[in-house]
């Protein structure tokens, strides 16, 4: 556990937080005029490992040995030449700082970033930290590293949890929740029920994995939702034809895959960001990774289930509460986060993954992402 400081006169800037993994969906942008919640819980944080923030250079000024060397293997459209390690914290645990007026221009909604750091440490005016809740943007403070120190809380230490406390938690994530929207008809907020934004970049960092790990052969997933939110972008951006390989779920609590079986499919440690491993398989075996908790709603879907009644109604009697609508549109990936997995993954440079993805119309990436 730790507590941030300002670099430059040591005020406590944070509450006590708890380091956890950078979440797949903290740099997604979801639809237009939509209210995104906080991105981190409270009491955590999490780092970003790459260079983030001004300057930025254009794919054409850079040599790709630099690219490869920063782990990035196809082309995108600009890379950050700012500092890593940025820190991202929910907006609640930030203390000691005051909005810089001059630095809060260009939003829409709310704050985006875009002029740079916009708040300063109250005790000596240094820039600090960058608030984020313009509309479409999860919700979050992002510590600038070069303006920041950590220090360890004094007797907080506690060990990860282990995979098996994480399965007694249980901790899923619902594939669908209510969207709340600015603006429309009602020149308001609205409200309605969608797939999760947290799954749709979740599936969009698995399936650029599962591309990566097939070896341009087709690949089967699980029927029921696995399937309803992955084949049908496995059948397109794979080249039809037998043999096609199997991706399984896998992970604590489900019985251990079958020893022919190299894709699993298995959650990322909330904590520590470690793949889950089947013990005594050899490193034969492609993980695809995804959240726990959308890995864990997978592998075990909550059912419907009838609610005691009370009240006025008499004991004994159960209530049958609707669930949660289903969306009625056709699952989508996040194209962002499925082109920043993709083009980190050294599969990309293979002919058949390029030619692939050069032979989506625009129309097919419309109905997948």
């Amino acid at each position: 556990m730790f507590v941030f400081m300002c670099a430059g006169c040591g005020a406590e800037l944070s509450a006590p937080l708890t380091r956890v993994v950078l979440p797949v969906h903290t740099h997604q942008k979801y639809g237009n005029g939509i209210q995104l919640p906080v991105l981190m819980e409270t009491g955590t944080f999490a780092v970003e490992p790459e260079p983030s923030g001004p300057p930025w250079r254009r794919w054409e000024e850079i040599d790709p040995d630099e690219a490869a060397a920063r782990g990035i293997y196809a082309p995108v459209h600009f890379l950050s030449d700012g500092a890593p390690g940025a820190v991202v914290i929910a907006p609640g645990d930030i203390r000691g700082t005051v909005l810089i007026p001059e630095k809060c221009g260009g939003y829409c909604c709310g704050l985006d970033g875009a002029d740079g750091p916009n708040l300063a440490c109250e005790t000596c005016g240094l820039p600090v930290a960058t608030r984020i809740d313009d509309c479409s943007l999860w919700q979050a403070v992002w510590l600038a590293p070069e303006a920041v120190r950590r220090r360890p809380v004094d007797g907080a230490d506690a060990a990860p949890l282990s995979w098996a406390e994480l399965a007694a938690e249980g901790r899923s994530t619902p594939p669908f929740e209510p969207i709340t929207g600015w603006g429309g008809p009602q020149r308001g907020s609205h409200h309605w029920w969608s797939w999760s934004p947290r799954w749709e970049a979740a599936t969009g960092r698995a399936l650029a994995h599962l591309l990566a790990e097939s070896g341009g052969r087709p690949v089967t997933v699980p029927g029921g939702l696995s399937a309803e939110v992955f084949q049908r972008g496995l059948d397109t951006l794979l080249p039809a034809g037998p043999p096609a390989r199997r991706a399984v779920l896998a992970g604590p609590g489900l019985p251990a895959p079958e020893a022919d079986l190299d894709i699993l499919i298995v959650p990322v440690h909330p904590q520590t960001g470690e793949y889950w491993a089947p013990p005594n398989r050899d490193a034969t075996v492609h993980p695809v990774p995804l959240p726990l908790g959308v890995w864990w709603w997978l592998a075990f879907p909550e059912p419907h289930l009838y609610a005691p009644a009370s009240g006025v109604m008499p004991d004994g009697v159960l209530r049958d509460d609707p669930g949660a609508p289903h969306p009625r549109s056709l699952f989508r990936h996040d194209a962002a986060v499925f082109h920043h997995t993709l083009v980190r993954l050294p599969a990309v440079r293979s002919q058949w993954l390029r030619e692939s993805l050069e032979k989506l119309t625009q129309d097919m990436r419309t109905r997948l992402f």
